[in-house]
């Protein structure tokens, strides 16, 4: 009986549930990422308009973003899903902050590989982590428009 209170008392910790849903879409991001890197965009660089990119970026955008979907909708139904405010308007919210995140993940995976040689799948991984504590505040205030004083 003490289990299912415990497992009780964390399926109602809004932090909990965060982290399963921020969990769930990194696992889909990180995946894509290995898979697109290693198995789909094979060549070096790739000719995008005007501007050459690397594998590991064009990897980095389409893994990014499906993991953007995946965790945006376990965030609305499982997280916040006491937010009055329209899905559309969250999703636009969501979004916009993941496109920022994008571009300090894309910012940090860059600095790793160019910089410190670090494999890219390994920099992809430790750039989510380390951006990972300031999206719960983020979204939960801009993305669900919910108070700060609720955080359980």
């Amino acid at each position: 009986m003490a289990k299912q209170t415990h497992w009780h008392k964390l399926l109602k910790n809004h932090v909990f549930r965060f982290v399963f849903s921020a969990g769930m879409g990194f696992l889909v991001d990180v995946t894509a990422f290995y898979l697109f890197y290693h198995n789909i965009l094979v060549r070096h660089t790739y000719q995008m308009f005007f501007f050459s990119v690397r594998n590991f970026t064009l990897s980095l955008a389409i893994s990014f973003f499906m993991g953007v979907i995946v965790n945006f909708l376990l965030t609305r139904y499982m997280v916040f899903n006491e937010s009055k405010s329209k899905p559309s308007k969250q999703f636009t919210r969501f979004l916009s902050v993941a496109i920022v995140g994008f571009i300090a993940n894309w910012a940090v995976v860059k600095l790793l590989v160019q910089a410190f040689d670090t494999y890219p799948p390994v920099a992809r991984i430790i750039a989510a982590l380390s951006l990972f504590f300031a999206s719960y505040f983020v979204h939960k205030v801009f993305s669900f428009s919910l108070s700060l004083r609720h955080a359980s």
